[in-house]
């Protein structure tokens, strides 16, 4: 099990207490440069976003947070509600001094950074999302693919010794990317400790008790006035192009581009979401603070 972070040459690495959570924080690019903030998902943690840190394009300060009870975070002071991590990671901007930053998510950090826009519009320029579904799903889109969440039944009942004690991780990671052996154990390994097990695992729980259920009878009604740029991995085998579709959105300014990839488009093509970075900070420099 890996102790320590990776390295990765000229980050910052630092720990903040925002919300009842100490966040373990990896960032680097100018500490004046205009601020992107990175949410990972499930069964990852910043080092999805290795090339960006390693790399960050001139001008961008990159900053990602391990999620509450992920990486080398802290555990959450609560059953991972995505509201919930949106509002710590609201309050993990506060405490970093961001008033206003781009959006970057992936995964359930991406539904996490939707929840984010919808709550707090004002703090975000723009936001570019990658395969995981909007909020605003009807229970007739869902229905055809419920299916599909099969896997999501071990994790939620079973998933701490399942994460801990067998290569489930291992074979998601696997199956979602062409990662190479050394990423995939960089990650899968961080799940042998028990606090980052029980997150996944209640990640899970918590969707599929109660905000699956939620949805169906309490459908989100907000409205995204940000920008939102969805970069999605068409070979998906989950998240599937109508969960992402402009066809059923609330919000003012939503496109969707489609790419060749499997699941962790981060990983299999990070040049292209690089390159989908800057065009938004350039997109929208005229609104930034």
């Amino acid at each position: 099990m890996t102790s320590e972070p990776p390295p990765i040459d000229g980050v910052r690495r630092s720990f903040v207490e925002a919300n009842g959570v100490r966040f373990h924080v990896t960032e680097a690019g100018p500490v004046d440069g205009r601020p992107v903030v990175a949410l990972h998902g499930w069964p990852q943690h910043h080092w999805e976003y290795r090339d960006l840190l390693a790399d960050p394009p001139p001008g961008l300060r990159i900053i990602a947070p391990d999620l509450p009870g992920y990486g080398w975070s802290g555990p959450a002071p609560h059953k991972w509600a995505k509201e919930d991590v949106a509002t710590d990671v609201l309050a993990l901007l506060d405490a970093l001094g961001l008033d206003r930053v781009l959006l970057v998510g992936h995964d359930w950090g991406g539904y996490v950074g939707h929840l984010m826009v919808l709550q707090s519009p004002e703090r975000f320029d723009g936001y570019l999302v990658m395969n995981i579904f909007h909020p605003w799903l009807s229970p007739r889109a869902v229905l055809p693919h419920l299916w599909r969440l099969a896997y999501q039944v071990p994790l939620a009942t079973f998933g701490v010794a399942f994460q801990r004690r067998t290569r489930m991780v291992d074979y998601f990671l696997r199956e979602g990317a062409e990662l190479d052996p050394p990423d995939v154990a960089i990650f899968a390994d961080r799940f042998r400790d028990p606090v980052c097990a029980r997150a996944g695992r209640d990640t899970y729980r918590t969707f599929l008790l109660r905000e699956l259920p939620s949805a169906a009878w309490k459908p989100e009604t907000r409205r995204a006035t940000v920008p939102i740029r969805v970069l999605y991995g068409a070979g998906d085998e989950v998240v599937r192009p109508s969960m992402v579709s402009q066809d059923s959105v609330k919000a003012d300014d939503y496109t969707v581009e489609s790419v060749d990839t499997r699941h962790f488009v981060v990983d299999e093509r990070p040049d292209l979401v690089r390159k989908k970075l800057i065009a938004l900070a350039e997109e929208t420099k005229e609104t930034a603070h």
